[in-house]
């Protein structure tokens, strides 16, 4: 699915650059993105997978972090906070939780 998706962006944007319909195609396609882009069923599902994705990238951090965080370097361990804090519920810079 992600690749049919950048697939068809790339055919989007190669058509915009490209093409001799001018600003008024352009215009057009920019209107039916943003309305496709507002859809409310399009928000909700890209909403849960952002949040599937944070969950899951939340628990590969603890989950790298339990089987090699004592065999890092202190260095490369104070970098990653899934390291540092061993498991323990924290809020990263984007104000999301891996708990």
């Amino acid at each position: 699915m992600r690749y049919k998706v950048t697939f068809l962006t790339g055919v989007a944007i190669g058509y915009v650059v490209g093409t001799a319909a001018g600003r008024e195609r352009y215009e057009a396609m920019k209107k039916s993105a943003r309305r496709v882009a507002q859809n409310p069923v399009v928000r909700n599902a890209a909403e849960t997978a952002g949040q599937n994705g944070r969950a899951f990238a939340g628990k590969a951090v603890t989950a790298v972090g339990n089987k090699v965080g004592d065999v890092l370097p202190s260095s490369v361990a104070r970098r990653v906070p899934g390291l540092r804090e061993r498991g323990q519920g924290y809020e990263d810079e984007w104000g999301t939780s891996n708990t």
